[in-house]
């Protein structure tokens, strides 16, 4: 029997899909950005968006594990238009789309692949320069390939540093060995940018690291921007990047960094980037990015 004053919940349950939506007012906005052009491996990364969507209606609002029920409106700004748009096309939209966000507590950027992650950073940059801009990325890679070919997925950090940004501003968490080169760890190394490794990650805890350098940045920034390239996840647990690798971070660990990021109260952005669902594994890819994005939400619930 079903009490009076409830619904039922014979053939459905109220979703996480259902906090998304035209909602003006909402603390929290989504905006896909399907970029796809000059992925070092080719790929359908600009399905990402739509994928994600999708798979908001099988997630509940309940957590059983703490008792939360989300409750947070989310604002569904759409998709920019990237499609055969290159990473420096893309800029000003992805970066403008952003920007008209920054009134929100927090603003969730679905990619498409990692060069989204630059203009992402120069939107929160955009009031007070990217002085006042602290950037922490999960990651395999130290997205730091040379930019003397243009923009592409491989590059993004390396953007930043061209573009004036401090390395001491940036964090980057869960970088897999035999999956870099030397020259990269040197570049971060001389650029003063904070090196975790994902054995570092597995022995204390991703959690533990990501919130050491949450507080990290907070002492040097006024905002904070969190690139979630998702290939850090271990591929047994996660097919769906091509850049994906045995012996990342664990998914149950990925998901506790993502609340813990979730509810810090500088970080005003977070993308998720190299998400393919191309490569999906029987749902495996769109489940665990939903299960991202109600950590993100949680996360913002506790501030």
């Amino acid at each position: 029997m079903t009490p009076m004053s409830q619904p039922s919940e014979a053939l459905g349950w109220r979703s996480v899909g259902d906090l998304v939506g035209n909602h003006p007012d909402a603390s929290v906005a989504l905006i896909g950005a399907p970029l796809n052009e000059r992925s070092l491996t080719p790929g359908r990364c600009d399905l990402g968006p739509k994928a994600l969507r999708a798979v908001l209606p099988r997630l509940s609002t309940y957590d059983v594990e703490t008792g939360l029920e989300l409750d947070i409106k989310v604002h569904d700004a759409g998709d920019v238009a990237l499609k055969a748009v290159s990473p420096f096309d893309a800029f000003e939209p992805v970066r403008d789309a952003v920007a008209a966000q920054a009134h929100r507590a927090l603003t969730i950027l679905v990619g498409g692949n990692n060069a989204i992650t630059r203009p992402g950073v120069h939107a929160l940059g955009l009031a007070k320069g990217l002085s006042s801009v602290g950037v922490l990325t999960l990651d395999a890679h130290f997205d730091l390939r040379d930019t003397d070919q243009g923009l592409t997925n491989g590059n993004p950090i390396q953007a930043l540093l061209d573009d004036g940004l401090d390395g001491h501003r940036i964090s980057q968490v869960g970088l897999a060995p035999f999956a870099n080169t030397r020259r990269a760890h040197e570049k971060a190394e001389a650029a003063g940018i904070s090196v975790r490794t994902a054995r570092e990650c597995r022995q204390r805890g991703l959690a533990t690291v990501v919130v050491e350098e949450l507080e990290r940045l907070s002492s040097l920034c006024e905002v904070i921007y969190v690139d979630f390239d998702i290939d850090v996840i271990d591929r047994s647990q996660w097919p769906a990047s091509p850049g994906a690798r045995p012996g990342g971070v664990s998914v149950h660990d990925f998901f506790d960094a993502a609340r813990a990021i979730g509810a810090h109260p500088k970080v005003r952005a977070v993308d998720l980037t190299e998400y393919d669902p191309s490569l999906e594994v029987g749902d495996l890819g769109s489940l665990t990015a939903g299960r991202w994005f109600c950590e993100i939400l949680s996360g913002v619930a506790a501030r």
